[in-house]
């Protein structure tokens, strides 16, 4: 045995330990046992997951053996005959709780689980952390006439933002229209909501007018779900914006005709500026209580008339309410302006444009509490030319020539929330968005469309009591 010199202060090197681990032996079938128990209890899962398909199966499976093919056959028919009679009694129920209901859960299945993770990952919506993937979780598949909407689980880090910059290719990687995204109470939850077909395709008619307007909520066109879409005007102002021929007069007249009903009861005054010569709204003369065009000084004194009445209203109503309530004696004031640029950017007359929008400015901040609202219309979003833009709560925005103007209009990432208003096609003028304060999904909606003649024919039925016989300049 070598002897080993050990200089004091040293280390005595430690000899290497050789540790015997004991052998586990596992037999076979045990093996083959753990294989086939987790086997089943997939099975199980997925039997349990997919009731609705397992167990009409089983059900099937049970009559089959038990009283033959011709009793599956009858049970069979007697439910096709259910129903189809259910369809034919009640097809609106049918549809929500029996047809739609069955295509979720086929579709969940077969279009969006099947694909949910490459997709995910090709979108940039899932992510890899310490070697490990993380995918968003599919909660819920629901189905109507029009399109599908996913709830989804989001991952720690996400907000809807992201999915609402990422809908237009999630719509594109399921090989659908159009998506759109939009946040839930819970805020680890976004819903996707994804187009099959769209609602807004057709024109839409002028729509019934209702015998009292309600304020909080006119009807002015349908939205994507197919549902009628109502405009808040009560406490808010409302700016329309978009190309020439993109139907801001469909807008106009859609809110005129919700009002018609007020404007012949004394309920509402509509006061109309048309800086285009009176063109676009000289055919509703009968339903203005004030109208005025071409001459700008004309409206200048109408705004400033405008601006008094506010004005005096406020002081009456000062200390008795905050929230003026519409009567035939203290009507609600609309004003209805075309083409707002020519009020406060074309106009050569700096005085004149000065007094314009110091009447517009004090209409837009102090007007919606004692009712007074504005409702404006134009072409150009260019800042210089929309000033007030951040004092119009509700915004819509229809056809637009470039991607940057809807962000002028609606707001700050309004475009990446999904309001795509510059690929609006020329061929559906009256289809835009609108985007309101405190909401931030914008609402895609098909305004209704008034002919020449329903104009006329809607100023003949609701003519205003005290409508001026001539048109005022």
């Amino acid at each position: 045995m070598p002897l080993i010199n050990v200089i004091p202060g040293d280390k005595i090197p430690m000899a290497p330990m050789n540790v015997r681990l004991p052998a586990w032996r596992v037999p076979g079938w045990l093996l083959v046992f753990w294989w086939l128990a987790r086997g089943l209890f997939r099975l199980t899962v997925l039997a349990i997951r997919y009731w609705w398909l397992t167990g009409p199966a089983a059900l099937a499976l049970w009559i089959r053996a038990e009283f033959g093919g011709l009793a599956l056959t009858g049970v069979t028919l007697a439910v096709a005959a259910g129903c189809v009679g259910w369809w034919r009694w009640h097809p609106s129920s049918w549809l929500r709780f029996g047809w739609y209901p069955l295509v979720a859960r086929v579709r969940a299945l077969v279009v969006y689980r099947r694909r949910w993770a490459s997709v995910m990952a090709t979108c940039g919506l899932a992510t890899a952390f310490a070697g490990d993937r993380y995918v968003p979780q599919l909660l819920r598949v629901r189905c109507d006439r029009y399109g599908d909407e996913l709830t989804v689980r989001l991952l720690p880090g996400q907000i809807p933002d992201d999915w609402g910059q990422a809908a237009e290719r999630l719509a594109y990687a399921f090989r659908l229209r159009t998506g759109q995204a939009r946040s839930t109470d819970r805020p680890d939850r976004v819903v996707l909501r994804l187009v099959r077909r769209d609602p807004l395709a057709e024109v839409v008619g002028p729509l019934p007018v209702a015998e009292v307007p309600d304020f909080d909520g006119l009807a002015l066109g349908v939205n994507e779900n197919g549902h009628t879409y109502r405009l808040r005007l009560s406490g808010s102002h409302v700016l329309i914006a978009g190309a020439t021929g993109s139907g801001k007069g469909s807008v106009l007249w859609s809110l005129i005709r919700a009002l018609a009903a007020g404007i012949r009861s004394g309920l509402v005054e509509v006061w109309a500026f048309d800086p285009k010569g009176g063109m676009e709204l000289a055919a509703g003369v009968p339903l203005f209580a004030r109208f005025v065009y071409d001459d700008p000084d004309s409206m200048a004194g109408v705004l400033e008339e405008a601006v008094k009445r506010m004005r005096l209203r406020a002081a009456r109503l000062r200390g008795v309410t905050r929230q003026h309530v519409p009567t035939p004696q203290d009507p609600l004031l609309v004003l209805v302006v075309d083409e707002l640029a020519a009020l406060t950017a074309y106009i050569t007359d700096r005085k004149v444009r000065d007094r314009i929008k110091e009447s517009l400015g004090l209409l837009l901040s102090q007007g919606r509490a004692v009712g007074v609202h504005v409702v404006a219309a134009l072409q150009d979003p260019r800042k210089d030319v929309l000033p007030f833009r951040d004092l119009f709560p509700t915004r819509i925005g229809l056809r637009l020539t470039e991607p940057e103007q809807v962000d002028m209009v609606l707001g700050d990432a309004a475009r990446d929330r999904g309001a795509l208003c510059d690929r609006i096609p020329e061929s559906s003028p009256g289809v835009g968005f609108v985007v309101l304060d405190g909401v931030r999904e914008p609402v895609r909606v098909r305004f209704a469309y008034l002919t020449d003649d329903d104009i006329r024919q809607l100023g003949h039925d609701y003519r205003h009591p005290a409508t001026p016989t001539t048109a005022r300049g």
